[in-house]
């Protein structure tokens, strides 16, 4: 247990900051510990434990930049314009309250499907896989059918993201593609509507427990299906988990929260049970050692040991953001966030990727002003999937 400690701390330390700042994803880091000779370094369980801590840590402290700046990532993108009404009503400690209720609740979710996971995976996964590009086009067709404000925007957004995100994993650059699609494209709307943040409340939630019902019910029939489809994440599987059920704003933050972690967890199984990674966390851990059952119990004492650690961490550092976020000029946060992210993207992927970042940033403007939802700009990653499943 105590071996565990020092991977776990670092793991946290770096979840924060790559939960905290816009554009540094973990997809980011385990690219970047996956270039490094650390295997010969450290034990590779050392390496997954710390991978599985930073990973668990940024699904709990995303949400702070997506509520209080207005940065999203991908996974995060749909909690911006509920979280940022919050914000606008003095509110945003609140919302982060509601995403952190359900990412603790994601984690005894967790605990309870495993058995099933595991045994259920194995038989079904072959017969989904022949008919993986059917399902995932029926899915699509699904979110487009249940789009309010204009389904043939909605159409052309997915499919222009689907173009982008051809060129892009095709060139093997995909991070100024998402931040593009989802970071400054909020971030530049943001400046141009010149919101003013009111000073913020800070006390204590008051949820009804009847509230955690829906949300409880709809991350667990959706959030393990998600986890094993390719091209799909946290925003697909709260958009399918609100049509299974109407609910209010706080309920749909909670959803978020517990499915943005529930789906970041459940990865690990997927990967052990069929040894395909959905994550940048899991595909580091499938590049490092072949998963074994003596692997599981680390990597959940480790996301139970996050998670604990996570809940009071989060809430300090959102209560941080409360007390100042009106005294900041929130021009100049969100003019200081888009150079440091295209300062990022232009020393790592030189022109190409500020020509694609450009590209998915006008693409996301379009999406924003257009009233559509932001998850259709996945598109990006569901339209390469769909075709590199596709029988012929």
């Amino acid at each position: 247990m105590i071996q565990l400690l020092l991977p776990i701390t670092l793991g946290i330390l770096a979840g924060t900051i790559t939960g905290l700042l816009p554009g540094i994803h973990i997809n980011l880091i385990a690219a970047i510990l996956l270039s490094l000779p650390l295997i010969t370094l450290f034990p590779p369980i050392i390496l997954i434990i710390f991978v599985v801590a930073m990973a668990t840590t940024h699904t709990f402290l995303d949400f702070i930049p997506s509520i209080y700046l207005g940065a999203p990532d991908e996974d995060t993108a749909l909690s911006t314009m509920p979280g940022h009404r919050f914000l606008l009503k003095g509110r945003g400690h609140q919302a982060v309250l509601l995403t952190l209720v359900g990412s603790a609740i994601a984690i005894p979710i967790l605990i309870l499907i495993t058995p099933i996971f595991i045994l259920a995976i194995p038989k079904i996964y072959p017969t989904i896989q022949k008919i993986m590009a059917f399902l995932l086009i029926s899915i699509s067709i699904f979110l487009l059918s249940k789009e309010k404000q204009s389904k043939f925007w909605a159409f052309l957004i997915f499919i222009l993201a689907g173009f982008l995100g051809i060129a892009s994993l095709n060139l093997n650059i995909t991070q100024p593609l998402l931040t593009g699609l989802f970071g400054f494209s909020t971030l530049i709307y943001s400046i141009s509507q010149n919101h003013q943040i009111p000073k913020q409340k800070i006390g204590k939630l008051l949820l009804p427990k009847k509230e955690l019902i829906k949300p409880i019910i709809a991350t667990t029939l959706v959030s393990p299906i998600f986890s094993f489809l390719p091209g799909l994440g946290s925003s697909q599987s709260a958009i399918i988990s609100s049509e299974i059920t109407t609910l209010s704003r706080k309920q749909f933050l909670i959803l978020l929260g517990s499915i943005n972690t529930l789906v970041m967890s459940t990865s690990f199984l997927t990967l052990y049970i069929i040894n395909k990674s959905r994550t940048g966390a899991a595909n580091f851990i499938q590049q490092t050692i072949q998963l074994t059952p003596a692997h599981l119990i680390p990597i959940f004492l480790t996301i139970i040991i996050s998670t604990i650690i996570c809940i009071p961490l989060t809430i300090k550092i959102s209560k941080i953001f409360a007390k100042n976020i009106h005294k900041i000029n929130y021009s100049k946060i969100s003019k200081t966030i888009l150079l440091f992210l295209t300062l990022i993207i232009t020393l790592s992927t030189k022109f190409t990727g500020l020509l694609i970042l450009i590209s998915a940033t006008l693409l996301g403007l379009l999406c924003i002003y257009s009233r559509i939802r932001r998850g259709f700009l996945m598109g990006a990653l569901l339209i390469p999937t769909i075709l590199f499943y596709l029988p012929f």
